[in-house]
């Protein structure tokens, strides 16, 4: 059985039914913007709509992200010959109404509140992540090299509580693979001295230039909260170790991560939920062709309170500006 498979809750004909016609009609009510608060507030309102059985799969899953901290919901009515060309910009976003933008929308409002940063990709709450030709080598969304482990914006005193990934269409050969582990495959296999030292504030992850300057990063512990069940922030690329035994509590973590993650290979209408607060992510690498065919997911992020950031969102938005 594939991971997929093991994972996967499959929308029936009936729910499928239901959930295209819900985000076609709020498609239909949308301004000329993804991003005008009316249709978020609209977005919200149309959640209720949605099939019990799927709001309480959600509703399930944001109370208890289970042994993986992931969510796989397949079959959303997506269809990759009627999609554009994949883009190959940098900073490539939404902000155009479509469907795949009013079912992310939908699902979004399941798990708390949807909000971006203005330093990453201009604020748009729908993100395109696609490979940008020259930026092959690169260590976020524009590259096509294996992409390491982390949480997303791990440095951010305000990380989205989910990240949402809807697949439109995947890479040509069908083997980009979408990585996670969660900490509660990783706290048993590590040593008792290394998860002490996890919980001490000896890391340190820097932001990319886009959100400060280098050495803004603050002191900060691996592992947080109950000792049973930690929180994770844990950037492979970017967070370093102050100490000596702080580096080797990182190279046991890093053994530990590649001995325990779990892969899926997604295709067109699979969306994957990460629990940020406990899961990593990441991706293998793939080769695009850049013909405007290639792999193309769409992102948004959830907040489960949003009031937790009110200072870093002016006028009550959606944008965190700082």
């Amino acid at each position: 059985m594939t991971a997929t498979e093991q994972h996967a809750t499959r929308l029936a004909d009936t729910g499928l039914a239901d959930v295209a016609r819900i985000a076609g009609d709020l498609l239909q009510r949308a301004p000329d913007r993804v991003d005008n608060p009316a249709w978020v507030a609209d977005a919200r309102r149309s959640w209720e709509a949605v099939p019990g059985w799927l709001r309480r799969r959600v509703r399930e899953f944001r109370r208890d992200s289970g042994p993986d901290g992931r969510l796989l919901l397949t079959g959303l009515p997506i269809r990759p010959e009627e999609l554009p060309d994949t883009p190959m910009v940098m900073g490539s976003v939404q902000r155009t109404p479509t469907l795949p933008a009013a079912l992310l929308m939908l699902i979004v409002h399941g798990l708390g509140d949807p909000a971006s940063f203005a330093a990453e990709k201009g604020g748009a709450l729908v993100q395109d992540v696609v490979p940008v030709p020259g930026q092959e080598d690169f260590q976020g969304n524009a590259g096509s090299v294996e992409l390491t482990f982390h949480t997303e914006n791990a440095f951010h005193p305000h990380r989205p509580d989910y990240v949402l990934l809807l697949c439109l269409r995947t890479d040509h050969e069908g083997q980009a693979e979408l990585r996670t582990c969660c900490s509660r495959r990783v706290l048993p296999e590590l040593t008792a001295g290394t998860r002490e030292t996890l919980r001490r504030p000896e890391f340190v992850t820097e932001p990319p230039p886009s959100f400060g300057e280098a050495g803004t990063g603050r002191p900060h512990p691996i592992l947080t909260g109950d000792p049973e069940d930690p929180d994770f922030c844990y950037d492979e690329a970017a967070t370093q170790a102050r100490t000596e035994s702080g580096r080797a509590a990182l190279a046991e973590l890093s053994a530990v991560i590649r001995r325990n993650y779990d892969g899926v290979r997604l295709s067109a209408g699979d969306l994957v939920v990460v629990d940020n607060r406990v899961t990593l992510h990441g991706r293998s690498s793939f080769v695009p062709r850049f013909d405007g065919r290639d792999r193309w997911l769409q992102r948004m992020f959830s907040f489960t309170d949003l009031r937790r950031s009110r200072d870093h969102r002016p006028a009550d938005g959606n944008v965190l500006v700082k």
